[in-house]
């Protein structure tokens, strides 16, 4: 799964805008980097932590040449998974079944949708005048168009 797969997963379960979601994870996968950067931790309870680990300066073989080769110390960034995690992909527990979202969640879309039609009803009154003065201009076109005279050429004989 790719991180637009991933997006597109969470979005459709939760049912919030998928540019919300994009928005969540790239604040996700940033805050994580400056933090495991400094040093610091980042523990998430049942999917894991993700930490720093600082890699001392060595000697290693070329294996082409058998040379040895300098290597320069390093900080890398780990990640170990929590034991719940451990335990659904070893199939020890069960996976964790995705609840459908929070009934909550869509009466408050309700009512913001309520509201968004509600100024829409009201902003209506100016545009349907506009619309009726297009249909009736254009009602009385169709009218003098029809009184013309047919083409000679046009008959069905």
């Amino acid at each position: 799964m790719n991180r637009k797969e991933l997006v597109d997963a969470i979005q459709k379960h939760t049912e919030v805008a998928r540019a919300d979601v994009d928005k969540v994870l790239a604040s996700l996968i940033q805050h994580t980097q400056i933090a495991v950067k400094k040093g610091d931790r980042v523990s998430l309870v049942g999917f894991g932590t993700f930490e720093r680990r600082d890699r001392k300066a060595r000697t290693a073989r070329n294996p082409r040449t058998g040379t040895a080769v300098k290597v320069k110390a390093t900080k890398v960034p780990a990640f170990r998974a929590g034991q719940g995690f451990k335990d659904v992909v070893s199939g020890k527990a069960a996976a964790p079944k995705l609840t459908a979202p929070k009934a909550s969640s869509r009466s408050d879309v309700t009512k913001a949708s309520a509201k968004r039609s509600a100024s829409k009803a009201a902003a209506k009154p100016a545009k349907a005048s506009a619309s009726k003065a297009t249909a009736a201009a254009s009602k009385a076109r169709s009218t003098s168009s029809a009184k013309a005279p047919a083409k000679a050429g046009s008959r069905k004989k």
